[in-house]
């Protein structure tokens, strides 16, 4: 099989559009693809971890994170103000 400038040109843009980049700002936290993220050790994570909704309290939880070194990582929420 013959590659060609064309061939190779369009298996970068695959490629860089597949690969994720994670950049760490602390040791707890990191920023994937332009998202900050916390990270967490299992007896520290927060009361929300876990759960979509809670009817009494009318509060969402956080219910997509990832684990990464040792450290379960759950998007940072700004605040408005």
């Amino acid at each position: 099989m013959k590659f060609t400038n064309k061939t190779i040109s369009q298996l970068d843009n695959i490629i860089k559009s597949i690969m994720n980049t994670i950049k760490f700002t602390s040791k707890t936290t990191l920023k994937l693809n332009g998202v900050n993220y916390k990270g967490y050790n299992v007896g520290e994570l927060p009361n929300s971890f876990g759960f979509l909704y809670n009817s009494d309290k009318e509060s969402y939880g956080k219910s997509h994170w990832f684990n990464f070194k040792g450290l379960t990582f759950i998007e940072k929420t700004e605040l408005p103000w």
